[in-house]
């Protein structure tokens, strides 16, 4: 059974390389955002990507035994540090900065590259932010804007129904990537500004009805993504102050994830990432205009492939589980499997989202500290940067980081929930197999040249 089951996900992985064979340019700049490439056959490319997540769990197999993961794990320093005045201080401060993203996204100038609001959401909070949070700590909780407005304002305090769980976090994340894609949000500052003030306001009404910490913790999208991110870090806070371990130490620990729906998050965290990247190939822009040819409407397209997408990551992560639960041969149940394994995504989708953000972070850097200084006029014509020809392969390298961390993080984790070293190594197998295939896919997305989405 096991080695019909790795025949079939080997076929499977030859079978997507050779649906794209052809030539690969690794681009320099953001994720697609071509300064320089790199001219090598894809199916080279991608099996040498997928070889490197392949030989990185043979040899963490071979070299380490279960007093050595023990010991990288257990690994930690402790700092005292005033987080709570610190807390206060920065939700102060976060709350002048939302209002003025409002103002200045509605008053201020109609160009992208001279919005102050525009170049705050997206190069200084959604690129350079958001690294901060998987590279260095979890800081959300002190500089979250709407739950500082949250606190101040009264609360009606109602039980969060648990029947309801992690599940709108699902669905709110998956629509708010969705509108980021169909909507020209990253062009338009009053329409972001009308978002961002549609988003607060149903964010604040939610957490006057159930409680920010209610709110905060298990619906708002925005705070479980950061959450799930700072876990991926190096810096976690404790009751105790700040706490540095090796980074995704912290991803192994156990009840991380607990539940389907908390599953299922992590897997749309890691799929529209993909998606983001996704629908600016020429093989989506190819799959959506043939959908639309076929009379599927125009407007159907993007939210059906959000969806299917999603659909087929999480379908492929469970099949994962349950063939997992037989070359272990353990009485645990798939989504017992599921649950422990999960957290093992969250480098993927770190890794993924720092080859996409971080040459336009750096690209529009000097814009967005123009616009800051002076939010009602900025300069004319702001400067950017335009990246060498090899940072293309730091793109790459961050993809395959992330992947590498991730197939660690699964392994230290097989040790903790299977007593026998063999069973631990074999419990492995679908998930290699599995994060290949993404490891795979997020190389193509990286290689392939940028075209304009179709129909937005």
């Amino acid at each position: 059974m096991r080695t019909r089951w790795l025949r079939r996900g080997l076929g499977v992985a030859l079978a997507t390389t050779v649906a794209f064979v052809g030539r690969a340019l690794a681009h320099g700049g953001s994720l697609r955002a071509a300064t320089g490439s790199l001219s090598i056959p894809t199916w080279l490319f991608l099996l040498t990507g997928g070889g490197v997540v392949g030989a990185s769990f043979l040899l963490a197999s071979f070299v380490t035994d279960r007093a050595f993961i023990r010991a990288v794990h257990e690994w930690r320093r402790v700092a005292d540090a005033p987080l709570a005045v610190a807390r206060r201080a920065t939700g102060a401060v976060s709350v002048v900065a939302l209002f003025g993203v409002v103002a200045v996204g509605f008053l201020g100038p109609t160009d992208p590259l001279r919005n102050a609001a525009i170049l705050v959401v997206w190069v200084g909070w959604w690129a350079g932010y958001v690294a901060t949070v998987y590279l260095l700590g979890n800081s959300w909780p002190a500089l979250n804007p709407w739950r500082a407005l949250a606190e101040w304002l009264p609360s009606l305090d109602r039980a969060y129904p648990e029947r309801f769980g992690a599940w709108p976090s699902v669905v709110g994340l998956l629509a708010l990537i969705w509108l980021e894609v169909v909507s020209p949000l990253a062009d338009e500052p009053r329409l972001l500004a009308g978002v961002v003030v549609g988003y607060s306001v149903a964010t604040l009404a939610g957490a006057a009805v159930y409680g920010s910490d209610a709110w905060f913790d298990r619906v708002d999208p925005v705070s479980r993504v950061f959450r799930y991110y700072g876990r991926v870090a190096p810096l976690q806070r404790t009751d105790d102050g700040l706490e540095l371990r090796p980074p995704g130490a912290a991803l192994t620990e156990p009840r991380l994830v607990d539940g389907r729906d908390e599953i299922a998050f992590v897997v749309a965290l890691l799929w529209v990432t993909t998606y983001d990247g996704f629908v600016g190939t020429p093989v989506w822009a190819d799959l959506a205009r043939g959908a639309v040819g076929l009379g599927v409407p125009a407007v159907a397209v993007y939210p059906a492939g959000l969806l299917i997408g999603f659909a087929a990551f999480l379908g492929a992560y469970r099949l994962a589980s349950r063939s997992a639960r037989e070359t272990a041969e353990t009485y645990l149940t798939p989504d017992a499997i599921a649950r422990r394994f999960a957290p093992s995504l969250l480098p993927i989708a770190a890794g993924y989202h720092l080859a996409h953000f971080l040459g336009y972070f750096l690209s529009l850097s000097p814009a967005l500290t123009a616009a800051v200084t002076s939010p009602l006029s900025p300069p004319l014509n702001p400067v950017l940067i335009v990246l060498p020809g090899w940072f293309g392969g730091l793109a790459v390298a961050f993809v395959l980081v992330g992947h590498l961390v991730a197939v660690w993080v699964a392994h230290a984790t097989a040790y903790e929930v299977f007593p026998g070293r063999l069973q631990a190594v074999r419990s492995q197998y679908p998930f290699v197999v599995v994060m290949v295939l993404y490891t795979m896919s997020s190389l193509w997305i990286v290689s392939a040249p940028d075209v304009t989405p179709p129909f937005v």
